[in-house]
């Protein structure tokens, strides 16, 4: 089974790469199953209905979300559909699910959504002690468990590696919009990769334009961030798990102009 996992859609034109790379990608690649994190689609913050159904169309299994959860209204409409998952470790009782279960190939897949809480400025639960607790519930349950943390420190992300390793088939990192170079399957049978990257406008300030974001950086006076316009990338990562064991034998890296 091939698993494609796209780092941070950023904004509508990064939506347009993706609609315009994904179909293509999948048949070159024999992709049975796709993630992608969406939470920052619709115009650089959040997902709308809208950008929502265009995903939908591109038959996308899996969307995970982030810090930007709730910052468009109408995602309370369609939060609990359970293509989608928000970080397991929000509060209990919010909307949505921390983790779905998919069915592919004749294997089930769990996809786990978790936050950090270095850096991030999001009230969370402990997302160790979180992901402990889920895996322990559906481990006998299903054949490949997928886990995204979206987080803003690399050592809370590598933490995250070795607290899971030999664990779960893939745990892959999002948020910074940067992709790391460190992919690697661990001998206990993990593909890990700190940050996915982003998909979205590459000429930018992680997405956003570039001289809105240098007016901040250097005048330190509020200036409202917008997003980038031009040439788009698509950042992701490949894992390749073996049908009959389900154990993880290889990823790679994906960087699409």
């Amino acid at each position: 089974m091939r698993v494609l996992a796209i780092g941070d859609i950023v904004g509508e034109n990064g939506l347009e790469k993706l609609k315009v790379t994904l179909p293509k990608l999948k048949e070159e690649k024999n992709i049975d199953f796709v993630i992608v994190n969406a939470e920052n689609t619709s115009g650089g913050m959040g997902l709308t209905f809208k950008c929502f159904n265009e995903l939908q169309k591109l038959k996308v299994d899996s969307i995970t979300m982030g810090n930007h959860t709730w910052a468009k209204k109408d995602i309370f409409d369609f939060i609990n559909n359970p293509i989608i998952i928000r970080p397991a470790n929000y509060s209990e009782g919010v909307p949505g699910h921390g983790y779905g279960i998919y069915e592919c190939k004749g294997k089930k897949i769990a996809v786990i959504d978790l936050i950090g809480r270095t850096d991030m400025g999001i009230l969370s639960e402990n997302p160790f002690l979180v992901v402990d607790k889920i895996i322990n519930k559906i481990s006998d349950k299903v054949d490949i468990i997928i886990v995204d943390f979206h987080a803003e420190a690399t050592a809370e992300k590598i933490a995250m590696k070795y607290h899971l390793d030999g664990r779960v088939n893939f745990v892959f990192g999002t948020h910074t919009h940067v992709q790391t170079a460190d992919e690697e399957v661990t001998g206990k049978g993990t593909a890990y990769i700190t940050d996915l990257g982003m998909t979205g406008p590459k000429d930018s300030v992680i997405g956003m334009d570039t001289e809105a974001s240098l007016k901040r950086f250097i005048t330190s006076l509020p200036e409202r961030y917008k997003l980038a316009n031009g040439d788009c990338i698509l950042c992701g990562a490949i894992i390749d798990i073996n049908d009959e064991c389900c154990r993880t034998e290889n990823i790679d890296r994906i960087y699409l102009k």
